[in-house]
């Protein structure tokens, strides 16, 4: 395969990236609204959406492993998709906190294990030329964007008792995608087996695993509380919907160019500058969300803190944890990441929130970025060049 051609399932990878990513802009978005459509508190509420990100501790290391033992990422990629369907019909009916609670687990179960079962999959079939991966990625993106503006739009107009018909024709669309991939047989070379363990123990990958941790638990700050964040200070939602479209825009622009960026300035260059961006991102709309020109230029940075930083982070997966390894070692860094991560960084953002300022939660959503960058070069230091 030559660095300018394109991979055999393109449009299918292409495609499952959009629908995918679709879903995981439009159900976190209007699920607290139907849940309260549908009676659950606000205390009960908060407690559901922390179910969803706890699944992303279990759901993709569970998966991942069975993606590597059977050999089969395809199929059991194919399995999530139908049985995450299967659990949403759920949703279609009332319920108590306990019912609604059992449907949130069942459902994130599954499509938490979806991202890094396709990457794995996709970064396998390229067979180690990644020129067109990110041109690939955006598709998740402009999935992310598209769907969740026309969802909002289709919710407003019929009422948010739609939500679940929405959910499930998103999820269909995941299925059918998914049924259309399929897995290139590969020449097995012998080789030394090493055991996923071997791999976490070393320290330059545990140091990785602990930034992504602090990477993610300083976007918890974003993705929690940003919307909240803007409207206190003012702001009004046309204007926080354009802010969020200006940092996905920006990210999309990364994906395009992600080739010749990653080709002239290295994976250690790009993952490094992504993570001081961070600390510099944060700390500008701590200090200066007031003005309107600095918000502009911390959303932009949204191509550096997560454009960049994805790419380089499933890159450098991909080198540590290789052939049978891949799935899990894709699962592991999602768990740390954006399980373990999201998870903490939110409960405790929280906390800051409440007991401190709304301005304090981005003050110390740039120390966590600190730390992950700390992390990171400290991983690059022990890393043992090949």
């Amino acid at each position: 395969m030559s660095d300018n051609s394109w991979p055999k399932q393109s449009l299918g990878f292409g495609a499952f990236y959009f629908s995918y990513y679709s879903f995981v802009g439009v159900f976190p978005t209007f699920v607290s609204l139907y849940l309260a459509f549908r009676g659950i508190s606000a205390f009960e509420i908060g407690i559901l959406m922390s179910l969803m990100q706890a699944m992303r501790i279990v759901g993709p290391n569970l998966w991942g492993w069975m993606a590597d033992w059977t050999g089969q990422r395809a199929r059991v990629l194919q399995f999530t998709a139908g049985s995450a369907l299967i659990a949403f019909t759920g949703f279609f009916f009332g319920g108590s906190f306990w019912y609604f609670a059992f449907f949130m687990i069942a459902v994130n179960l599954f499509t938490s294990a979806q991202g890094p079962l396709s990457d794995a999959l996709i970064l396998s079939e390229m067979q180690g030329n990644m020129s067109r991966y990110g041109q690939l990625r955006l598709w998740g993106s402009v999935g992310y964007v598209f769907m969740t503006a026309a969802s909002g739009f289709v919710l407003d107009w019929t009422g948010i008792g739609l939500m679940p018909w929405v959910g499930a024709a998103i999820l269909g669309a995941v299925l059918v995608v998914s049924l259309c991939l399929y897995q290139t047989p590969q020449t097995l070379v012998a080789k030394k087996m090493v055991s996923v363990w071997q791999v976490m123990s070393q320290r330059e990958v545990i140091a990785f695993m602990v930034s992504g941790c602090f990477m993610l638990a300083a976007h918890s700050a974003l993705y929690a509380f940003y919307s909240l964040y803007l409207s206190v200070l003012g702001y009004s939602s046309v204007t926080i919907g354009i802010m969020w479209a200006i940092g996905a825009s920006a990210e999309i622009i990364f994906f395009i160019y992600q080739a010749p960026i990653m080709k002239r300035f290295g994976i250690k260059a790009i993952l490094l500058t992504s993570l001081f961006l961070a600390v510099v991102r944060f700390a500008l709309i701590g200090f200066g969300a007031e003005s309107f020109i600095i918000l502009l230029i911390a959303q932009i940075l949204h191509a550096a803190t997560f454009g960049s930083h994805h790419v380089a982070s499933i890159l450098s997966i991909q080198k540590w944890f290789a052939g049978p390894l891949q799935a899990r070692g894709q699962a592991l860094f999602i768990s740390a990441s954006y399980g373990v991560g999201g998870t903490l960084g939110g409960f405790f953002l929280s906390w800051v929130w409440k007991d401190f300022t709304p301005e304090a939660v981005y003050w110390v959503a740039s120390g966590f970025a600190l730390i992950a960058f700390l992390a990171a070069w400290q991983s690059f230091r022990w890393q043992v060049p090949k």
